[in-house]
């Protein structure tokens, strides 16, 4: 979303009851925000920086005394642009790999006892965002069902998810998942001392996030981590494969103005020069090759042995409920910023159909043909805006839940909910605009826009029976808010029941019966 749709996050009302808890590391100093604990960017592994730049994260070393996690250190190192709302004044330095903890005030969390943790996963393409953005602040989830609500950060970009194991055997690929999983494992070692329940965890997350939440859901690495999942508009198919990963690495050099036998320089290269060529190549690649990112996870062998998505087909994903769903209308936002990111013309999408096609062999023309049936506009933007919606996240998330659905309890959700504004301005329910509903986090009048047009009143109450589903999901494992919300019943591939999100909720079963037909069941995606 746009930096101007949400506010920063308010000054606290600290009240000087600092609340200090002890880690493994070492203890940590907090403030309380009304009835909220809060803790700032507390470290859940060392700075990967100088010979840990391109490697596994490592334990933090351990201090004495007390840290001060009152304010946000460093972001990870990415290109800053319009399409994701960050604080200017935040920094940013390799020295990224921490967590945020938001927890119920220290005397109600004695009374209450272990209380089930949420662990939020950011998105931004796998290049852009982090835990410290104002939308993910977690105090109304707590006040919403005295959860705890954990924030990782995690390395993006060239530093997480771009493939350089060409280049040398000391470079590990998917290090923004092993981050993930290290803050996973920090949260079983240490989450029972701010009043959480290490065996009720909840991992979820939206766009890139939702992809890293497919993709745990799916990794040896990641088993007994976590207990649920959340999946907000996951492109689960947006995996890629060993070749992908050389060629980006060889474009990545030539960026760098380095040759292949000068790649360990990569270790010392000021952080500056690889985010400014990182920015390069994260344009340029889905502008040459629409539908395709530069950096996304890698099928490697170990913490991903294969494709995710092949994974849930033979039934391989951990046993674990989960919510999975999509925004009716993904693709509008990426047309409304002019994002590369996803194609938005008839053009850039029947480039994607040809890259499809290219790389699927088995794929005919006539199963194409079957696919581009459901949409008759797609030489009109409304059609190739439905087809890269469809592509990217509509299908990839049906796919993983009909998958998902065979062994373990799931629930599927569309998001339609749009204020009039967004409805004038051609967005709808555009992708990420969940995410306030979710958290409770709506800007002010004059800084969000998107209630010029009135219907604050409704979003309001749409956000709180979402969030009355998603904490008591958390606690239960059933998304059913006991507020009268209508029942959700878990989703199965014969019926797909699935929960409009909306003005008033209603269950459907098959909403997307059309798209089903002329896409199959057969997984179509990038590799």
């Amino acid at each position: 979303m746009s930096t101007q749709f949400f506010e920063a996050a308010p000054e606290a009302d600290r009240d000087g009851s600092d609340p200090i808890v002890r880690t493994t590391a070492g203890a940590v100093r907090g403030f309380r925000d009304g009835a909220v604990d809060i803790w700032r960017s507390v470290p859940y592994a060392a700075p990967p920086t100088g010979e840990l730049r391109f490697r596994r994260p490592r334990p933090p070393a351990r201090w004495d005394g007390v840290r001060d996690c009152t304010e946000f250190g460093e972001i990870a190192p990415q290109t800053m642009g319009n399409t994701v709302p960050i604080d200017p004044s935040l920094r940013m330095g390799e020295d990224c790999l921490w967590v945020n903890v938001w927890a119920p005030a220290a005397a109600r969390r004695e009374r209450l006892g272990p209380r089930p943790v949420m662990v939020w996963l950011h998105g931004g393409a796998y290049c852009l965002g982090t835990a410290a953005q104002a939308i993910y602040d977690g105090h109304k989830l707590v006040e919403t069902g005295d959860v705890i609500v954990v924030g990782i950060n995690y390395r993006i970009g060239a530093l997480g998810f771009l493939d350089l194991t060409s280049l040398g055997p000391d470079f590990v690929p998917n290090l923004g998942l092993h981050d993930q999983i290290a803050a996973l494992e920090w949260v079983q070692e240490n989450i029972a001392g701010f009043g959480g329940d290490p065996d009720n965890v909840t991992i979820f997350g939206e766009s890139s996030g939702a992809g890293c939440v497919t993709a745990l859901l799916t990794s040896p690495a990641a088993t007994g981590l976590f207990h649920r999942a959340i999946a907000q508009s996951p492109p689960a198919t947006t995996v890629f494969g060993p070749a992908h990963g050389v060629a980006m690495a060889q474009r990545f050099l030539e960026l760098m103005e380095l040759p292949v036998a000068r790649a360990a320089e990569l270790w010392d290269c000021p952080i500056e020069r690889i985010v400014d060529a990182a920015g390069v190549l994260l344009d340029e690649v889905p502008m040459q090759s629409p539908g395709r990112l530069a950096a996304a996870p890698v099928v490697d062998g170990d913490l991903l042995p294969t494709y995710p998505t092949d994974v849930f087909q033979v039934g391989g994903s951990h046993r674990v409920p989960l919510i999975i769903g999509t925004n009716r209308d993904e693709a509008s936002l990426f047309r409304l910023f002019r994002s590369p990111i996803m194609p938005v013309t008839p053009e850039a999408v029947n480039a994607m159909l040809a890259a499809i096609a290219e790389e699927h062999p088995t794929l005919s023309a006539h199963r194409i043909a079957e696919i581009t049936s459901a949409y008759p506009d797609l030489a009109k933007s409304r059609g190739a805006l439905a087809m890269s919606t469809d592509a990217a996240f509509r299908m990839p998330a049906h796919w993983v839940a009909d998958a998902h659905s065979r062994h373990s309890r799931t629930w599927m959700y569309r998001f339609d909910q749009a204020t009039p504004m967004l409805k004038a301005a051609r967005v709808g329910a555009g992708h990420a605009t969940e995410l306030p509903y979710v958290f409770g986090n709506f800007g002010s009048f004059n800084h969000d826009p998107t209630f010029w047009l009135g219907g604050r009143k409704a979003a309001m109450e749409v956000s709180g029976r979402l969030m009355r589903r998603w904490v008591a999901f958390a606690e239960h494992g059933v998304p059913a808010a006991l507020d009268g919300s209508k029942h959700w019943p878990p989703y199965h591939e014969s019926e797909r029941t699935t929960l409009l999100v909306d003005g008033v909720d209603r269950i459907v079963d098959d909403p997307d019966h059309d798209l089903h037909t002329a896409w199959g069941d057969k997984v179509v995606g990038f590799s």
